[in-house]
Order: structure tokens, then sequence, then C-alpha cells
């Protein structure tokens, strides 16, 4: 007979099959048990019809990658650690040494820093453009363009490109183009379809997402994903995720799907108050200029209108604002801290409301002609009433004044 620790690790016991429950099974595993040599040497994990080892996939990973492909209306999903993880794994998969990648000016911080820093060391050269000016962006496309990033809307001033028009120009010239769908979360557009009825379909080539922020929604959780509709476009990028070892935890992935059931209504929460919150600021003498796309003040509210409607549930939970210029660094950053319900803090999506100060001459390579000079707050809207975040910012705008 088996010694007791040999029988505990080989016990012979397997629950009946047929378990049904709201939530999926959460599997976790680094080894894979295989039924014989033959099926170990056969499985392949790439078509996901097996499984092999636990960096390639669960059934709970699984599971939310065919979730969010369905969230943004993509065929092949791959999970990352972070948002910034998806931007480095796709850059990686597609650009070499003298390859040519291009940057929306406005674009998320860490993202520049990607192609400022190892991008550049390893030989592939980015250049900058107006995200506000398609006629820019054609200018830069050039024979040694490989990849071109987009972002609706843009990161921290949160500028509404004609997302349309830039797709419609990558088209053209040939070029593969990714979109940093993180603010649209798959609710506000879809992205690979951007306008929904017309044939062939406008769409991005890939769609990444920073799941730490809507889709999790508790701020609690680092994922991203990776979404394409090519099956071709997917094994290339899934061939560089496998050899960079990336994966995701399954606890993670657990959070990610409790939490996708709700995301359209909390996201219409996020907007509703965003909206209610960014109106208010629009009537303060202090702000020189409120940065919210469903306000119509706000650069490139006519393209938000036209791709995501004027109606609720389609500008996201974010806002800035700039103050007027006799506000200083010293009085701005008072403010902050005098905030009670706003938490200073990066990131976005979940229940509390969140407050950063940006310096963005330092984040631009110019400053743009339609945004007032000053210093610059973004404000992250949480779940809580937007009466009582008024009030807060009330209280607060009191005691820098």
């Amino acid at each position: 007979m088996a010694e007791l620790t040999t029988t505990l690790i080989h016990h012979p016991y397997q629950p009946p099959s047929g378990f049904a429950a709201p939530q999926p099974g959460v599997f976790k595993a680094s080894t894979v048990f295989f039924p014989n040599v033959a099926a170990m040497r056969q499985f392949d994990w790439k078509d996901k019809s097996a499984y092999t080892y636990g960096l390639h996939g669960t059934p709970t990973t699984y599971t939310l990658e065919e979730r969010l492909c369905t969230l943004e209306g993509g065929a092949q999903c791959l999970l990352v650690p972070s948002g910034l993880a998806a931007i480095a794994t796709v850059c990686l998969a597609l650009l070499k040494s003298g390859d040519e990648v291009l940057i929306p000016d406005n674009a998320y911080g860490p993202s520049k820093a990607l192609v400022e820093g190892e991008l550049r060391h390893w030989g592939i050269t980015h250049r900058y453009f107006d995200p506000m000016n398609p006629a820019d962006l054609a200018a830069k496309l050039s024979p040694q363009t490989r990849l071109v990033w987009l972002e609706a809307a843009g990161s921290v001033t949160l500028e509404f490109p004609d997302l349309c028009e830039q797709v419609r120009l990558c088209r053209a010239a040939g070029v593969l183009c990714a979109l940093d769908n993180t603010w649209g979360a798959g609710l506000a557009f879809k992205p690979f379809d951007l306008k929904p009825g017309h044939l062939p379909a406008l769409a991005v080539d890939i769609s990444i997402h920073a799941l730490t922020k809507y889709p999790s929604g508790g701020g609690d959780v680092l994922m991203g994903s990776v979404i394409t509709t090519s099956e071709r476009l997917h094994m290339q990028l899934k061939l560089c995720h496998m050899r960079l070892g990336l994966g995701v935890g399954a606890n993670d992935a657990e959070a990610v799907l409790r939490a996708l059931p709700s995301l359209p209504l909390r996201y219409r929460q996020h907007d509703e108050t965003t909206r209610t919150v960014a109106q208010w600021c629009l009537q303060r003498a202090e702000f020189a200029q409120v940065l919210h796309p469903a306000l119509p003040l706000s650069p490139g509210h006519a393209h938000w209108q036209a791709l995501c409607g004027n109606v609720l549930g389609t500008a996201a939970g974010l806002f800035s604002v700039i103050f007027q210029p006799d506000f200083n660094q010293v009085r701005v950053d008072a403010f902050c801290d005098a905030l009670q319900l706003f938490k200073i803090g990066y990131s976005w999506g979940g229940p509390m409301s969140l407050v950063v100060p940006y310096q963005l001459e330092t984040m631009r390579s110019s400053w743009p002609v339609y945004l007032q000079q000053g210093l610059l707050v973004r404000f992250s809207m949480g779940l809580e009433s937007a009466a009582d975040l008024q009030a807060d910012l009330q209280q607060a705008l009191q005691q820098c004044a």
C-alpha cells in the first residue's frame, strides 16, 4: 500500500462533470498533464485545441480571451501582464531595425518612453504626428513606416481625432495601424467596425486594451489584451508573445471575468457622472478650459459625435481642466492636496475618483494651438455621486483661492 503522502498527491478521486455556475471555473497550472506520449507530441497550443503548458493557456484564460473578442468585435486575443505590455508586444512582434513607427503626440506617456528608449536602442526610429491634423500623419508616412499607433481619445488632454480618416490613410499607405482602445473599452465604438453598415468594414488592424482600467473595475488588477481579426497577424503576435514568456495569473483572469458582466453598467455610470461634473466645471472661473469629448468646445468634439454618437455611455469617465494663468504650481498642488474624495493616483476605471496634476509642456513636442496656456489636472471619475464630487471640488477650490 502506498504511503499516505503519495496517496494524497496521486489521489484517484475525480469530481463529476457537468458542474455549472454563474462564474467559470478558475484553473491554475504551470504543468499540464498529457494522457500519453503521443498526445504530448501531437497537442498544439497555438490553435487552442489543446493544453500544453500553463503559460500557453488554461480554460480560464481561453474563456476570458473569447469574451474580450466579443466585447471588441475581434477574432483572436492575447492576454499580457499590463496595458503597456500589450503595446510592447505589438511593437516587438512587428518592428525590426530600420523600421519606423509613428506615434500621436498626445499618446500614453509610457508608450512614448518605450519608443524613445528600447526601440531606439534597437535601431527602430519614430516620429510624432499631430493627432488632430490628418494631413500631418499623411505627410509623415514614409517607405520605412511599418506601424502607426492611434489613440481615441488622447491621453491626458482627451482631444478626439478623426479616427476614421487616420485609419483610411494607413490603409491607403499599406501600413498597419494599432489602436490603444482603453478609453473606448469596446463600448464607445467598435475598433474593427468603425462605420457599421459600411462594406468593407473600416477597421484598425490591432486593438490593445489595458484591462487594468474598466474591464477590471476594481483598481486591483494589472492586465492587458491584444486583439485582432487577422489569423496571420495574430499568429505573428502570438509567437512573439510565446517567445517573450508573457502570461497572466489565474486569479487576475478570474477577477476580470467576474467584472465583465457589469462593465456596460459601470461605464455608463462613469460617463454620466463625468458629464455632470465637467459641466459644473465649465461654470467655474478658475478653469480656462475643460477637456472632455462630449463638451462642444472640447477639441475633436465633432469627431467624437460622428463616431460615438451623442448618447450616454460613449464618453468614458475622464476629463481634464486647464487652470487660469494666474494659478501657479503651488496653488494647483494645494488644490489637489485639499481634495478629500478624489485620491491622488494614476490609472482610472475603478470605484474611487482620482486626480493627477500634469506638466503638459514636458509631455508634448509642442504646445497645441487648441489648448489654453496653463497648468493641467486630470480627473478620473469613480462611482461616487456627482453632487458629492462637485462639493469636494468646490471646497478644494475655496482652500486654494
